[in-house]
């Protein structure tokens, strides 16, 4: 009797282990950047029913801290869904993993940190002391070469292998530092700029003094900030301000009051795909 239920347990297995499939999100690819020197990971979300050999150009949201276990899953869940909803029309997210956040979203400190300075107290002062430390990391500065890898490896390489249009960034925090500077010194390589919480304080909010509004002419700038303290919320509306002077563009500013830095990422993508697409897409592919 043994042999028919071991020969039984074994069939139940072989089933057990046909029968599961892995869940795709996405697909992953390997580059190799002169720019930077190393392989960078994309994690790529294809809409459904995607078809190389089709005619059709897909907007293409570029995704900062891209990484599996970053922000790819949530945001690409996020445009399945409004996919799925036909409230906008389909989209190619590509995450771009990260190696070292630091290095490629920050650019070089030029402002002279003052020693002589009285020392402040209580809440300015531990602010002042993380300022300092940030910006002393010896890895951090390198986002000029960063912006080279997306204009000259990156976006051409998205271009050549699939059917894109036009193109969005999504970035917060150290990501949407990055994409103002995308804004302020690259303004032509995106059509769309989603900036959530970012970090506009690095090099005493050096970025800002830079921002051009008349180089931003017919493009949407989402620009959201969570109840962050008074620095980092000063600082996107102070953006938003700067931006709105342009009046041919479409700045669309959106404080969400009731989130935090680690907390505010899904709702403000989710209102900000609101803004771009409207509210009822239901448009034809």
């Amino acid at each position: 009797m043994k042999r028919p239920t071991l020969l039984l347990l074994s069939i139940l297995v072989s089933l057990i282990a046909t029968a599961q499939k892995p869940f795709v999100l996405g697909e992953t690819v390997e580059i190799q950047s002169k720019e930077l020197g190393e392989k960078r990971v994309l994690n790529i979300y294809l809409p459904e029913g995607y078809k190389k050999s089709d005619t059709a150009r897909y907007r293409v949201i570029y995704l900062l801290d891209g990484s599996g276990n970053e922000d790819f899953p949530h945001i690409a869940g996020l445009v399945q869904f409004y996919e799925m909803m036909r409230l906008m029309p389909k989209t190619i997210v590509v995450g771009i993993a990260n190696v070292d956040r630091k290095r490629d979203f920050t650019y070089p400190v030029t402002v002279a940190i003052d020693k002589k300075k009285p020392q402040d107290t209580g809440k300015a002062a531990d602010l002042k002391a993380f300022f300092e430390q940030a910006m002393q990391n010896p890895k951090a500065g390198h986002s000029e070469k960063f912006m080279a890898f997306v204009e000259k490896e990156l976006q051409p390489y998205v271009t050549s292998h699939y059917r894109t249009g036009l193109r969005t960034i999504i970035g917060q925090s150290l990501g949407g530092l990055m994409a103002t500077e995308f804004l302020v010194r690259k303004p032509l390589l995106f059509d769309d700029y989603i900036i959530v919480s970012p970090s506009l304080w690095w090099n005493y909010e050096s970025l800002l003094r830079l921002v051009d509004p008349q180089k931003i002419s017919g493009k949407t700038v989402y620009i959201a900030v969570g109840h962050e303290g008074d620095v980092m919320e000063h600082d996107a509306h102070q953006l938003a301000d700067k931006l709105k002077e342009n009046k041919s563009a479409n700045i669309i500013f959106r404080p969400f009051e009731r989130e935090t830095h680690a907390t505010i990422l899904h709702n403000a993508v989710y209102e900000a795909f609101r803004a771009l697409y409207g509210k009822n897409y239901m448009g034809e592919e």
